[in-house]
């Protein structure tokens, strides 16, 4: 009796030993267990707030209008535009959007199973319901569904990344070519601005010379005129002073035939300067622009005025030198309404726009856009 007593102590001992082994076992993997799900949930949580839960609002729109007009040589007020972001989705510029916040539902995030008032879980059938309302299935649900949104909304950005590069591609690419077409005008611009400086002088030239002939021709007037009342006071002489009578008039004649040959020079010189076409009395157009500085100025004339101008069959050059009056409504001067004088130089072809020179002479105040031409 008292070995089978001792061998009972024995096998009690040894099982005592062996629970308080898995025991021991038990409490570790539990440790490992619990630390292992704060991580997961610690994770989750921080994981969450990088989901957004809100969607972007897509009412949102944007514009960057682009001028489509064609490079041309006039002014352009309101030139043609059309939006390069038309079909941009803006909504996708929308930042700080609502993430999930779930530090308050750290317990929910334990809840595997769905729970009676009691706390006992629900069952359906032999099993425990792992899913609905209050489970942490729920949340997960929610967030992969926000995750799935997030992604397609990463992969809309992306393509319109794309779209967005074609299009800066295609605006670079115009720039480049304008700017290298700009260039070539700047060269062409400096050039014509040497060629116009060239013409100025010999225009400052030729008015000089023609200012010289004027006054040749004042004073041969001032002859003239003195030399006929030479002649008148003669022919009232007696017959004694008949001889000297015909030597005035002979020198008389002598002086004419030199103001005759002065004239015409002076008529030759100066049309290469000025060569006035007839045009009837009234308005002819207006001016577009002006540049004071260089004293030029381009004059949109009328259609009646251009087939004065160049005939009814606009197949004529239009004169150079043609002067017109420029005046300006409102304006009270020393003239008047009159701000001054031009004098075509060169017509654009195709166009009903002449360039004209500013004459100096008869500048009242700077030539302006929309100030009237004249004919007088």
């Amino acid at each position: 009796m008292n070995k089978a007593l001792h061998a009972f102590v024995y096998l009690f001992l040894a099982a005592a030993g062996a629970a308080l082994w898995f025991e021991l076992q038990l409490s570790a993997k539990h440790t490992l267990l619990t630390d292992r799900d704060r991580q997961k949930e610690d994770a989750i949580v921080k994981l969450a707030k990088t989901i957004e839960k809100a969607e972007p609002s897509k009412d949102a729109e944007t514009q960057i209008m682009k001028d489509t007009e064609g490079v041309e040589a006039r002014i352009v007020e309101e030139p043609a535009k059309e939006n390069i972001l038309d079909g941009y989705k803006m909504y996708l510029e929308q930042q700080n959007l609502d993430t999930f916040n779930w530090e308050s539902k750290r317990e929910q995030l334990r809840a595997v199973y769905k729970l009676d008032e009691n706390g006992n879980p629900l069952m359906d059938g032999g099993r425990p319901i792992d899913r609905g309302a209050g489970t942490a299935n729920e949340l997960f649900d929610a967030l992969l569904q926000a995750a799935i949104r997030q992604q397609s909304t990463l992969n809309t950005t992306r393509a319109e990344l794309a779209k967005l590069r074609g299009i800066l591609a295609d605006v670079v690419e115009e720039l480049n070519d304008t700017k290298q077409h700009a260039r070539q005008d700047k060269v062409t611009i400096l050039e014509k601005d040497e060629k116009i400086e060239a013409l100025d002088r010999a225009k400052a030239d030729a008015e000089a010379q023609v200012v010289k002939i004027k006054g040749s021709l004042e004073e041969l007037n001032g002859e003239i005129a003195s030399l006929r009342d030479e002649a008148e006071s003669a022919r009232s002489e007696t017959a004694q002073a008949l001889e000297k009578l015909e030597e005035v008039t002979q020198k008389y004649a002598n002086l004419e035939k030199q103001y005759n040959d002065a004239f015409q020079s002076a008529g030759s010189s100066a049309s290469t300067v000025a060569t006035t076409a007839a045009i009837p009395y009234g308005e002819k157009g207006k001016v577009v622009s002006a540049d004071n500085e260089y004293m030029f100025a381009t004059i949109e004339f009328s259609d009646e005025a251009m087939k004065q101008l160049k005939g009814e069959k606009l197949d004529k050059p239009i004169p150079a030198g043609s002067e017109f009056t420029i005046k300006r409504k409102g304006y009270n001067g020393p003239a008047g309404d009159i701000v001054g004088r031009v004098r075509t130089r060169q017509e654009i072809p195709g166009k009903k726009y002449v360039v004209c020179d500013i004459i100096s002479a008869w500048r009242q105040d700077d030539v302006r856009a929309d100030d009237v031409v004249f004919s007088d």
